[in-house]
Parts: C-alpha cells; structure tokens; sequence
C-alpha cells in the first residue's frame, strides 16, 4: 500500500512527517483503513465539489487517536475540560471527541473544519458540514467493510450524500438497538434530523 501525500497538511509537520507520525499510533490494519477512508473522502469530495485533498486528510486523520491507551483518555477527559460525562463512555465515542484534541496536540491541525469534522465522525450530529458528512460516510463505506447492506450504503451515499448519511445513521441505531447497546444522546439527536421519515 502506497502511503498517502497531501499537498497542505494544515500542520507545521510536512506530508511525509505528519504520514510517519500517523503509522506510528497505530497498528498495520488501522492504518490501511484510515488510508482507505482518505481515498473514500477524495471520491465524496470530488462528487460533491468540496476540496479534495482537505477531505482526504480528515479522512486520513478521523483515526488517529483511536488507539491511544484508555488511561490517557481519562486523564485528558478529567483535565482538559472535556464535558465529564464522557466518562460514562468509551473510546469508540472518545476517539471522535477527544481524538480531534490529540490530533491538534500531536499533529499541530488546527484547521476547525478538519477538527469538527473528526469530533463528529463517531456520533453524527444535528448540524454536518459537507466534510463532516463526507468523513462520517467515507468511514462507514471504505472498500475494506463488508457488513450487511455496506453495498446499498454506497450507492445510496454515492448518489447523494445527505442520503447517505441518514443511512448511516439508521443502519448504526438498528445495530445498537439490536445488541441491546447504550446510544449516545448526540446520535440520536442526529439521527432524528437525518434519517427520520
């Protein structure tokens, strides 16, 4: 697999070092799916005439903290004025939410539609940018998912992709509910807004 080049990485660190620093947070199989959801994010982009390389550097990045150890996201949860209720959640939430704040500790982006855009992309929320609904679908749609109705998602979010989202959204609550799992209140907010009939 090709590592990934950016024109401008909203970042002091250059292409090369930002890719490096990336690999080194992760194993091999997070990394091949943060590169796989860049490229999806280029395709959503282009489709919708966003810029491209932005949406694949959120794309690229939305991982990032996704495997930083559990203690250390207490520790900045506790410390760093996040809301403490977050507490009562994991890091399958966290590295959305808090992951934007290690993203701009260790990459140096400080651009706030990359950051948003990787806070919303594990919950969704009630108001999505254009590179907000393309990370959150480039996530769910990478070519390396295969789950059950990830053909449908496509074409539905490569056709419109709003739609796309309120897919997304749909299919993740039925999953939820159905393995009797808490929901963050965000989501459902979003999903009420983006997926309700």
């Amino acid at each position: 697999m090709t590592d990934p080049v950016f024109k401008e990485t909203y970042s002091p660190l250059s292409s090369s070092e930002l890719v490096a620093k990336e690999k080194s947070m992760m194993d091999e199989k997070r990394f091949a799916h943060c590169v796989r959801v860049s490229e999806t994010a280029r395709t959503l982009a282009k489709l919708n005439g966003y810029d491209e390389d932005k949406a694949a550097l959120a794309g690229f990045v939305h991982d990032y903290a996704k495997q930083i150890p559990v203690e250390e996201y207490i520790k900045v949860i506790k410390e760093e004025g996040f809301d403490q209720d977050l507490l009562n959640w994991n890091r399958a939430i966290w590295h959305g939410i808090v992951g934007s704040w290690f993203i701009k500790r260790d990459l140096g982006i400080t651009d706030p539609e990359i950051l948003t855009a990787v806070y919303r992309h594990t919950t969704g929320d009630v108001e999505m940018t254009t590179l907000d609904q393309i990370v959150f679908v480039a996530d769910y749609i990478e070519p390396g998912r295969t789950f059950a109705g990830v053909e449908e998602a496509r074409k539905t979010s490569y056709a419109d992709l709003a739609s796309g989202v309120g897919y997304e959204l749909a299919h993740t609550l039925a999953f939820l509910v159905q393995k009797r799992s808490k929901i963050y209140p965000r989501t459902l907010a979003a999903y009420n807004v983006w997926a309700a009939e």
